[in-house]
């Protein structure tokens, strides 16, 4: 590998925003400045890219912001950046501004877009994942995953309060179109009775059905079913639809939506997000130039890019089991 001086930085959040990306930018910016880079901000992602919309950031830049959701940088989807001719462009703009390098904040799609700019165009990029849908593969977690799980908890409590109140099942959706792991931890963290899994695409209505019943003849008066929207959120109006018609069971339906998706982060995401920030500058310096700082067994590690770009519903579902022995 030839050694690369890097000298000026870029840090961009791509995709859907989640909580964490403010303390993932705000690491990003002054661990650079520490090692005497000059760092810029992209503004909405590769669209802003193509836009040349950024600038330069000093310490200031992200004073106050550790505490906050969403991003400073705003995000946005950039469906031209899959074509060559638009990265062609992206490239140019980073060379013109003396841009050594790019990292990038985001999800799978987010990282495909980064090492076309790096297998193409040479430029140095670095993954850093942030996404609460906690679906990347290469890593055990991802920024924004444990603060969707406490917004979606402190929901599930209150439902349940009510559930308890007036004897009602209640199926609660909470958000995953591809992964399971938020509607897996949050099962398992609340009590649930059951959980439906996103890729539950034929729905078990006997099992679940007897489940509940099991409940209410040991002196249970109310359920609560999570449930992963899947590829179409709303998924369980139509659960409690075939409940009611065909096992006469009366449910009501709480769509918890990009709720979600904001609030302030967690200790956990907001420690995760700065280590990683840091390493991602680190991996820059020691000239690695197409990486992805992950977790691994609760650590922080540096792998190539391209183990992290699939979609992926590993992180948590061996879990599953522990829903399944502890809701009887």
């Amino acid at each position: 590998m030839s050694e690369k001086m890097i000298r000026s930085i870029a840090v961009m959040t791509s995709g859907g925003d989640s909580p964490g990306m403010n303390c993932v930018i705000r690491s990003v910016v002054r661990a650079a400045i520490g090692e005497r880079l000059k760092v810029y901000g992209i503004k909405r992602g590769y669209q802003g890219l193509l836009n040349n919309d950024m600038e330069e950031m000093n310490a200031s830049s992200v004073g106050n912001i550790i505490h906050h959701g969403g991003t400073v940088l705003y995000t946005s989807r950039c469906p031209e950046f899959k074509e060559k001719e638009f990265r062609a462009k992206a490239a140019q703009i980073l060379e013109d501004r003396d841009i050594d390098a790019l990292v990038v904040i985001g999800g799978d799609g987010s990282f495909k877009g980064a090492k076309a700019l790096h297998d193409e165009f040479g430029i140095s990029v670095i993954g850093i994942p942030g996404t609460i849908d906690n679906d990347i593969s290469g890593t055990d977690y991802t920024i924004g995953f444990d603060t969707a799980v406490q917004t979606a908890m402190e929901a599930v409590d209150k439902i349940r309060d009510t559930a308890q109140s007036s004897d009602r099942t209640f199926l609660i959706e909470v958000m995953g179109a591809r992964s399971s792991s938020i509607a897996l931890k949050v099962g398992i963290c609340s009590g649930a009775e059951n959980i439906l899994l996103n890729s539950d695409e034929e729905v078990n209505y006997e099992k679940l059905s007897s489940d509940v019943r099991r409940g209410i003849r040991r002196g249970k008066n109310s359920s609560i079913i999570i449930v992963a929207e899947g590829e179409s959120p709303g998924r369980s109006y139509n659960i409690a639809k075939v409940l009611e018609q065909k096992h006469d069971i009366s449910s009501k339906v709480c769509v918890l939506g990009h709720i979600q998706r904001g609030g302030s982060p967690t200790p956990n995401d907001r420690f995760f997000a700065s280590v990683m920030g840091k390493e991602a500058v680190s991996a820059l310096i020691s000239n690695l130039e197409c990486h992805a700082v992950v977790v691994r067994e609760n650590s922080v590690a540096v792998v190539p890019l391209d183990q992290c770009m699939q979609k992926s519903d590993h992180a948590m579902i061996n879990y599953l089991g522990v829903s399944e022995t502890l809701s009887i």
